[in-house]
């Protein structure tokens, strides 16, 4: 965590693209040094936004990479309910991508949002507000934090 925190922002902006793949690693950590270490607010936000609304896409792409068939062969859902799924999830379950900076859930409903076909437009935009808020929040605790120290 030290080497990427001696990084700065390009620190950051590492943490929080591999906090958001399957691996367990935690930005947090490392934007929380890396503000104590008086960087300016904005780079870092957008380079822990940025790093981390990539690595949410790359798990959705991940998702991509699998076969519907698999659903149908291992989950025995029948094909027609399976494309009901699919129907609402690219409809109206594109905007559940908010949700994925949820700690231990988020890895596992962009990767499904993927593997569904959810609208890709939808997913990406409702990730990025989701991740964007969740930084905006972390930043102002670790400030509020540091005032009351």
């Amino acid at each position: 965590m030290e080497f990427l925190i001696t990084y700065g922002y390009i620190g950051v902006f590492i943490a929080a693209f591999l906090a958001a793949t399957i691996l367990p690693f935690s930005s947090e950590v490392v934007l929380t040094g890396v503000l104590l270490a008086e960087a300016a607010y904005w780079p870092c936000m957008i380079a822990a936004t940025l790093g981390n609304f990539l690595g949410g896409m790359s798990c959705y792409w991940l998702g991509m990479l699998g076969k519907v068939e698999w659903i149908e062969k291992y989950l025995k859902l029948d094909a027609t309910k399976l494309e009901k799924v699919q129907a609402w999830i690219k409809d109206k379950g594109s905007w559940m991508a908010f949700f994925v900076f949820l700690p231990g859930i988020g890895d596992f409903i962009v990767v499904a949002l993927g593997f569904l076909r959810a609208n890709i437009w939808i997913v990406a935009i409702s990730m990025l507000a989701g991740k964007a808020i969740r930084y905006w929040v972390w930043m102002e605790f670790v400030y509020k934090v540091q005032e009351f120290l």
